[in-house]
């Protein structure tokens, strides 16, 4: 069963390099033309959101400890992120605030899962 975590992890992992690439790769255009939410984030995003929820159920269903505090927390992160891409994606140009507020809870949803043990 721990193979089966590992691959959840990583395919989790993968979720949030593809949220968080997105959002880089998209940085430099918030000067220019206007950064916009690309399918790469709202795919991130869904990843993390899908992989997430499955690795806590199978934790739990391993007996290993899971903080529900620490996992509600990154979940509502998860939501409000999954909401904006979601509602703006088709939109050509997003408000650097909108924008930046998107990279910004990518961001502190990492620093969450690192260094809350």
């Amino acid at each position: 069963m721990d193979v089966v975590i590992n691959i959840f992890v990583g395919l989790h992992i993968i979720g949030i390099a593809s949220l968080l690439g997105g959002f880089l790769t998209q940085m430099k255009a918030m000067n220019g033309a206007g950064a916009r939410f690309v399918p790469a984030m709202l795919h991130g995003a869904l990843t993390m959101l899908v992989t997430g929820i499955v690795l806590v159920g199978l934790n739990q269903s391993q007996d290993h400890t899971v903080n529900n505090v620490k996992i509600g927390i990154k979940l509502a992160l998860l939501v409000v992120i999954l909401a904006l891409v979601y509602v703006k994606r088709d939109e050509e140009k997003i408000a650097k605030p909108l924008f930046g507020t998107v990279g910004l809870l990518t961001v502190t949803n990492i620093f969450i899962a690192v260094l809350w043990t």
